[in-house]
C-alpha cells in the first residue's frame, strides 16, 4: 500500500490533486500547452501515469479541472471590480480593465491558454458553464442600465476583451495601451 503524507487518505488526495494542478499551470507556463501532456504531468510531480489515472481519465479532464479551479476565483475578481464601479460606463470599464489585467497578468497565462485549447464536447461545456458566471455580472449591470439584449451585448464585450487579450500578448509593453482602448472602445465605441 502507498504511503500518504497526510492525517487522513482524504487530505493526502486533496494535496495531490492540488500538486497535479499547481505542476500542470507551471508546465503551461514555462512550456505552453503542448507541453501538457499526461506522462509530463506525472514526470513532473514524481507520479506513475496509473497513479495519476485516478485524479484524471484525460488531458481533457485535467484542463478541465484547471479551468473549473480558476474560473471562480476569476469571476469574483470580476463581481468585485463591478461591485466597486459606478454607472453603467464604470461598470462595463470595470468589467474590460478586470478581465484585461486577469488575462495579461501571467498568474493565468496557463488558464487563458488552456481555454483556448481544442477539448471534447463534455470538457468544453464545463468550461463554458464557468466562463458564464464571468459575464453574469456585466449583463446583469447592462440590464440595469436598460441596454436591450443585455446577454447579447456581454457577450459581444467579452469578444472585444478576448480580442484584446491576443493583441496585449503580442505586445507587452504596449498592453496598458491595448487596455486603455478597450475600454473606450466599448464604452463609447468609435465616438
Amino acid at each position: 500500500m502507498p504511503k500518504i503524507s497526510e492525517a487522513t487518505v482524504a487530505e493526502h488526495r486533496a494535496r495531490q490533486l492540488r500538486n497535479l494542478l499547481d505542476g500542470a499551470r507551471a508546465l503551461v507556463a514555462e512550456e505552453g500547452i503542448e507541453a501538457l501532456t499526461l506522462a509530463a504531468l506525472a514526470r513532473r510531480v514524481g507520479l506513475s501515469r496509473p497513479s495519476l489515472y485516478e485524479y484524471f481519465r484525460s488531458k481533457d479532464d485535467l484542463v478541465a479541472a484547471i479551468l473549473d479551479e480558476e474560473l471562480p476565483r476569476w469571476a469574483a475578481l470580476v463581481e468585485r471590480a463591478l461591485g466597486g464601479a459606478a454607472g453603467l460606463d464604470g461598470k462595463v470599464a470595470a468589467y474590460v480593465r478586470c478581465q484585461l489585467e486577469v488575462m495579461t497578468d501571467g498568474r493565468h497565462a496557463a488558464a487563458v491558454a488552456l481555454a483556448e485549447h481544442a477539448l471534447a464536447q463534455p470538457a468544453l461545456d464545463r468550461i463554458r458553464a464557468g466562463h458564464a458566471q464571468l459575464l453574469r455580472p456585466l449583463a446583469a449591470a447592462l440590464e440595469a442600465g436598460g441596454v436591450p439584449e443585455p446577454e447579447l451585448r456581454a457577450e459581444l464585450v467579452q469578444g472585444l476583451v478576448d480580442a484584446a487579450a491576443r493583441l496585449a500578448q503580442r505586445r507587452p509593453s504596449g498592453a496598458g495601451a491595448v487596455i486603455d482602448a478597450t475600454v473606450a472602445q466599448a464604452v463609447r465605441g468609435l465616438s
